[in-house]
């Protein structure tokens, strides 16, 4: 059994704490400076250690940290983490600049400790499948794609008012703390974004000023891609369509399935389903997780990926602000 530290535990915090739970694989102990929610938390999953500071926490010397925090304070926690020896997964996204992060990644090789960040969609079997697709070239090239998302956030996130969604300085707003998801992913299937311009706007969600909507036209190098995501429509859908050489794949993660057509007029051809309950794909994740560092093996989602990213969510961050293309480096 490992034991494992996790660092916030809100509402991803919470979501972490019951998935790694569920591999049977870890005993759990859990930091946050609210009490009220240690206590809650500690009583409803039988957690034991429970700790109100970062240093206390540390100095129970957890073998896993988990860094569930806001945005602006995940590379001074995982710096703090790695300095003790501990391996760490990080929550989405990995920061709110890039400042201190080649030093973390170089820190990490030092202490020859994985660090990875929690992409859950690079657990998807939907996009494990796409993966295999883009790579055996079962298609031919990839050349276009277009991703189009979007949820009542309101529904899922009722608080979200009162925590960091409400600022881009503590990684809110719909470009750092929902379309990332899908610019990782897009760059995890075809490779990094090379260029984009950005549009956002706040349309809709009561009581925040950040962006609630976001469209993107993006390069993957020769392929063209678009990307839009809103946070108050009322269905909970996310659709992919990669258009290659000699096929269209589609991808509707929102009800497991996708499929495939070859011809001009012809039909839809099915390619896989997949029934997924609300914490499958974070189970999958902390399974991964453990297995990389069981194994010495590389996280699902590295630093050098989760950089890339991140500069992917700036530069979409100063489109919106410039008005004009970036370029990703």
């Amino acid at each position: 059994m490992h034991s494992l530290l996790i660092v916030g535990v809100g509402s991803i915090g919470h979501r972490h704490l019951r998935c790694f739970q569920q591999t049977g694989r870890v005993d759990v102990s859990i930091c946050d400076s609210n009490q009220a929610i240690l206590n809650q938390l500690a009583d409803q999953y039988g957690v034991f250690d429970k700790f109100t500071d970062l240093n206390s926490a540390m100095a129970s010397r957890p073998e896993i940290v988990v860094i569930c925090t806001p945005a602006h304070l995940h590379i001074p926690m995982a710096t703090t983490a790695v300095d003790a020896g501990a391996h760490v997964l990080i929550e989405k996204p990995l920061s709110t600049a890039t400042e201190g992060v080649d030093e973390l990644v170089a820190k990490a090789a030092k202490r020859d400790v994985t660090v990875g960040v929690a992409y859950v969609m690079r657990h998807h079997p939907l996009l494990l499948d796409l993966k295999q697709v883009i790579e055996t070239k079962r298609f031919g090239r990839p050349l276009q794609v277009t991703m189009n998302s979007g949820q009542h956030f309101p529904f899922y996130r009722p608080a979200y008012r009162e925590i960091y969604y409400t600022s881009h300085e503590t990684g809110g707003g719909a470009i750092q703390d929902a379309i990332t998801h899908m610019v990782n992913a897009l760059q995890w299937l075809l490779g990094p974004t090379t260029a984009l311009v950005c549009d956002a706007a706040h349309l809709s969600l009561p009581g925040v000023e950040v962006e609630d909507t976001v469209h993107v036209l993006s390069r993957h190098g020769g392929i063209l891609g678009s990307l839009t995501l809103n946070q108050f429509q009322t269905p909970n859908e996310t659709s992919l369509t990669i258009n290659f050489e000699q096929a269209t794949v589609r991808c509707d993660l929102h009800n497991g399935t996708w499929q495939y057509c070859t011809q001009p007029e012809g039909d839809w051809l099915p390619g896989g389903e997949y029934s997924l309950e609300r914490d499958d794909l974070f189970v999958s994740q902390a399974n991964a997780f453990l297995d990389a560092v069981e194994q010495g093996g590389s996280p699902a989602c590295n630093l050098q990926d989760a950089k890339h990213t991140l500069q992917t969510n700036l530069a979409m961050l100063a489109s919106v602000r410039d008005k004009q293309w970036y370029h990703i480096p």
